[in-house]
């Protein structure tokens, strides 16, 4: 039987959680003026501490390389903490479960498409390959749907897209999204018409769920927030270090090596430059965060953007730890297609931002 003393308490704790998501979203408020501002003023900070406090002269390889390294990482790690903030907020939308459930049912070309779009905005690591893959075959997605996703999820996500924002601008990391959605879908597409489940492993299709469907408890406006600093936390926690260690390279080819020195190796001019760039980055392991800095400085030494961008993706969307993980699930010879097709996607980007730019 409900009682007064439990009405009472129960209204009273709905207060109490309006009022803490008021106090939370409040506090979002007062922090994006402060994030701006912070933004605004890096370029005359970074100048007061190389020029003032540190009293180092001006057009001098090193002084080139620490304005670069102190101008950077405060930079892309703002750019970095307000992104992954927004995207952890808006991922509270799209769980995996959601995410099946939107591509169940869908034509192959379709399904490519939806795919490749939820790729960009779904939580996704080499670590969860294997139980996004077997999710997506026991709701009887398509392979190459399935594939569509493997490829976006990685290759398109916030450390990428802010880093590039940051250090490129906004046309180049549009264009980045661009081409990574359309080696997705792509690839995605012609993974299906190969017909290539034959190299799925056998007990892949004969799993079925033993568990359940869980069902999903509404999130309130706290809890969205709450899930926001908590990708912050986990996201920014991971790749600081790596951001670090990226910038810190670059501001050493930046300061240090000639104008123009990379032209002769990765220039568009050289036809090679391409290819050898995507050979060269398959094998790397390496994410956004560490490689994207190091890349800015090699286009600034003469490299160029489609040989550049051709290396960048290879690295960070042909995955070495992501293909031994899903050896468990497929057999060598998918697993080569996909890095095969993957590559010859990336290959054409290369040569068409070359020929382009």
């Amino acid at each position: 039987m409900i009682t007064h003393a439990t009405i009472r308490l129960t209204i009273i704790t709905a207060i109490m959680k309006q009022l803490s998501a008021a106090n939370k979203f409040s506090m979002v408020v007062l922090l994006l003026p402060v994030w701006i501002a912070l933004y605004l003023s890096l370029d005359r900070l970074t100048r007061v501490i190389v020029y003032s406090f540190l009293s180092m002269p001006e057009d001098e390889h090193l002084t080139r390389a620490v304005y670069f390294f102190i101008f950077e990482v405060p930079k892309v790690l703002l750019l970095l903490t307000l992104i992954v903030f927004v995207v952890g907020i808006i991922r509270t939308y799209f769980s995996p479960e959601k995410t099946r459930a939107a591509l169940e049912g869908k034509p192959l070309f379709v399904g490519n498409v939806m795919a490749s779009s939820l790729g960009i905005v779904t939580p996704f690591c080499s670590c969860s390959a294997i139980p996004l893959f077997l999710g997506f075959v026991e709701a009887g997605i398509p392979l190459g749907v399935t594939f569509s996703f493997l490829i976006a999820a990685p290759m398109i996500n916030e450390v990428a897209i802010v880093l590039l924002f940051g250090l490129f601008g906004w046309e180049t990391a549009l264009l980045y999204v661009i081409m990574g959605l359309i080696i997705a879908v792509t690839s995605g597409w012609v993974i299906g018409r190969l017909k290539l489940e034959r190299y799925v492993e056998e007990w892949v299709y004969k799993i079925r769920s033993q568990h359940a469907p869980v069902e999903e408890q509404p999130l309130t406006l706290t809890d969205r927030i709450d899930h926001g600093w908590d990708a912050v936390k986990d996201v920014v926690g991971k790749v600081w270090l790596y951001i670090m260690i990226g910038i810190a390279v670059g501001a050493g080819v930046h300061g240090y090596v000639p104008e123009n020195f990379m032209a002769g190796i990765m220039g568009k001019d050289v036809w090679w430059s391409v290819p050898l760039s995507v050979v060269i980055g398959i094998p790397m392991y390496s994410n956004a965060a560490g490689i994207i800095p190091i890349v800015q400085a090699l286009l600034g030494k003469g490299a160029s953007l489609g040989t550049a961008l051709a290396f960048m993706m290879s690295v960070i969307g042909l995955s070495l730890p992501e293909m031994i993980i899903l050896k468990k699930v497929l057999k060598i010879q998918l697993i080569a297609a996909f890095a095969g097709i993957v590559g010859i996607g990336i290959m054409i980007v290369g040569f068409i931002f070359n020929a382009v730019y």
